[in-house]
């Protein structure tokens, strides 16, 4: 909640019967809020404030709204609303005045209300079309594009030029907007009831054939798109996704802004220290044989910030991580890093849900599925949906059936149950009659992750209406069984069990890959809404077993439940963290936590995980000195505006919402990074590069 005192409200009646105007002109369109926006080039965020009554249009911006609309001024205000009563005034002096701004038209503005004006517009060519006597030029730029006709008999030498020009030429072109013919509108374009008759066209580029189409929607290998990025960039999907890009980030300064954060900007030569991935090191040529390393994230850097007293921090943070890469990773992305003094879990998770709920609904174009977001303990939502990130848009919830089958005669569950372990699995509506292939094929899929097998029991009923199994293992469970197990997982006839018996560690989540997969597989997914969600309290240790050691399960700096302080000493692997991840769709967008200022606390958890007392003074002696000076209590959560924009804009990979991404092996094929560097520069930082060793064959 903002702090700052509310403002008087000047002109309440204004607001309060524009902002419902625009907002029914829109509906009746089947305009959407963002629609609206790329058509007038006013953001979201403000079209939201007016249309909820609290903001007043100035006379530009509402002509300007108007345009976009398609309709006079005084359809939305009135004389009394200090409105030119012409109307047609008002928006030929906000076309002159957008005009003005660039020194000419955009190929996305121009409608019925601008006809008879003359107007340049600058672009590419988008299409071209010879119609007998005519030729027509669709020009396109990142506000959409406009039809162009060239007619010998308005003009021959604007028509000389248009037969020359080709596919994505950059043009200019001077004419008159008119009223298309009757029967040739286009209503799928913003401008489709307008066209421009061509009194000058001026070739300013000429353009090589692209190696893809760049006015079509079609498959391009992926690779092709990346070596010629800025052609890629041309699309109109693609710069759809850049423009939503600058108008999610854009309404994140806004919110923030108005609850007195500061956004204040961390360097990104930093020192190297460990945060669960590999650095990104740089070579000093001034300290030969030192290195800097590009920043993780900046943890310690925010943190450090609270004990300087800059109470509400943000940032939008350039990160680089060494790690293996996927849809949804890249070796240098962006996150909204943000720290707050003085605050617990639930302040931190109030201002980030509120900022996500207010950004999806100015922004996406599918509605949240549950207000307010559901939270879900660590432990409830590895046990429901075998991961710490579920996807909450279908069912196929997992429970635990150990107790219901731990006396089994069936000695695969018998043996987990007395060895430790669990039997959990889940109903899978309408597959009881799944076939041995099928079953085989999910079984294989499970021990790709590792699972010993998969149990697969088919639902149906005798002839007197009992409850009975088809499956390989029917012989060894009795009736009671299977109905025990039935009821529990929410099984009937007609639906598939599936089971797994193992630890569960191990359980958990293949059992939640299997339900993900079979979500998938199924269309059990429901596209239409965004499910967020938070998963909170979560261990604040894992075991490594390989290096037989504690290691933090999200960062060393998370604080510690105050109830679980005492087992610090005791039982680590008990210890909750106040630790907190926001989800959607089953993707984490992003952690946080509440961290740890007290000096003595922060050396406890460095001891548990078995570092030396030299080596925490040397990584984190900056950190635990500024402990030592009066830290307050201060927490924070750091999204990833790559993987929140790819959800936003229904993309499958960060890639399609970065402008200059690497691909999956993380080059650069348009740059052809990375790349070698000659031996002077190599020996200005005083480095020798040694081959690796040839692989055996």
């Amino acid at each position: 909640m903002s702090r700052r005192p509310a403002a008087p409200e000047p002109r309440k009646a204004v607001r309060q019967h524009i902002g419902p105007k625009i907002r029914r002109l829109r509906d009746e369109q089947g305009l959407s809020r963002a629609g609206l926006a790329n058509r007038t080039g006013i953001s979201v965020s403000y079209l939201s404030r007016l249309e909820g009554g609290h903001s007043v249009p100035s006379f530009t911006m509402l002509s300007r709204i108007a345009i976009g609309l398609g309709v006079d001024v005084t359809t939305l205000a009135t004389p009394d609303d200090g409105i030119d009563p012409n109307g047609r005034v008002a928006i030929e002096a906000t076309l002159l005045e957008r005009a003005g701004r660039r020194g000419y038209a955009t190929c996305g503005e121009l409608r019925l209300s601008d006809t008879g004006q003359t107007v340049t517009l600058k672009g590419w060519v988008n299409r071209r079309r010879e119609h007998g006597r005519l030729i027509f030029l669709d020009i396109r730029d990142r506000y959409g594009i406009t039809q162009v006709v060239a007619n010998p008999e308005l003009s021959s030498d604007a028509f000389d030029a248009a037969r020359m020009v080709r596919n994505e030429f950059v043009v200019s072109i001077t004419g008159k907007v008119v009223r298309r013919p009757a029967g040739t509108e286009n209503p799928a374009m913003a401008t489709g009831e307008i066209e421009v008759d061509a009194d000058q066209i001026t070739v300013l580029n000429t353009s090589r054939t692209p190696p893809f189409y760049i006015n079509e929607e079609v498959a391009i290998d992926e690779a092709l798109r990346l070596e010629f990025r800025y052609l890629d960039l041309r699309r109109p999907r693609m710069q759809q996704n850049m423009v939503l890009r600058h108008r999610m980030i854009t309404f994140i300064r806004n919110y923030l802004n108005e609850r007195d954060f500061l956004e204040i900007e961390t360097p990104v030569l930093v020192k190297s220290t460990p945060e669960g991935a590999r650095d990104y090191v740089v070579p000093s040529r001034i300290y030969p044989g030192q290195f800097y390393a590009l920043p993780q994230s900046p943890q310690i850097l925010k943190q450090l910030l609270m004990v300087a007293g800059m109470d509400r921090y943000y940032q939008i943070a350039r990160c680089f991580r060494d790690e293996d890469q996927r849809a949804d990773r890249q070796p240098e992305f962006t996150q909204l890093d943000l720290e707050m003094s003085f605050v617990d879990m639930e302040d931190v998770m109030t201002l980030t849900e509120g900022l996500f709920t207010e950004m999806f609904e100015a922004l996406a174009d599918k509605p949240i599925l549950q207000k307010p977001f559901p939270r879900l303990l660590y432990s409830e939502a590895m046990l429901r949906y075998g991961s710490d990130k579920p996807d909450l848009r279908f069912g196929l919830e997992i429970a635990d059936v150990s107790d219901l089958v731990a006396e089994s005669r069936f000695v695969v569950f018998a043996n987990a149950i007395a060895s430790g372990g669990v039997v959990r699995g889940i109903a899978v509506p309408g597959l009881g009659d799944i076939g041995r292939g099928q079953a085989d094929r999910l079984t294989n899929y499970v021990k790709t992750f590792g699972a010993k097998g998969l149990v697969w029991i088919g639902l149906e009923t005798d002839e007197t209406g009992t409850l009975s199994a088809r499956s390989p293992i029917a012989k060894f469970l009795s009736q009671e069984e299977v109905v025990a197990m039935a009821e529990r997982l929410g099984g009937k006839p007609g639906d598939l069990l599936l089971l797994v018996a193992d630890q569960a560690a191990t359980a958990a989540p293949v059992l939640g890959r299997l339900r993900d997969h079979l979500g998938r597989e199924l269309g059990l997914i429901n596209q239409g809404v965004h499910a967020f969600c938070w998963v909170v309290d979560p261990p604040l240790f894992e075991w490594q077993a390989e290096r037989a050691r504690w290691d933090a399960a999200h960062h060393p700096f998370t604080a510690v439940m105050d109830e679980d302080l005492a087992l610090l000493d005791t039982d680590p692997g008990r210890v909750r963290a106040k630790a907190y991840d926001i989800v959607l769709n089953g993707v984490e967008l992003g952690s946080g936590s509440i961290r740890i200022h007290q000096r003595d606390v922060q050396t406890k958890v460095f001891e548990i995980m078995g570092y030396r007392v030299e080596d925490v003074e040397e990584r984190f002696g900056h950190l635990l000195r500024a402990l030592e000076f009066g830290a307050p209590p201060h927490g924070g959560i750091a999204p990833g505006i790559d993987r929140t924009l790819m959800l936003l804009a229904g993309e499958d990979t960060i890639r399609d919402v970065i402008a200059f991404p690497k691909n999956q092996g993380a080059q650069d094929l348009m740059l052809e990074a990375p790349a070698t560097i000659d031996e002077e520069q190599l020996q200005e930082l005083h480095i020798k590069v040694v081959p690796p060793e040839p692989a055996e064959r």
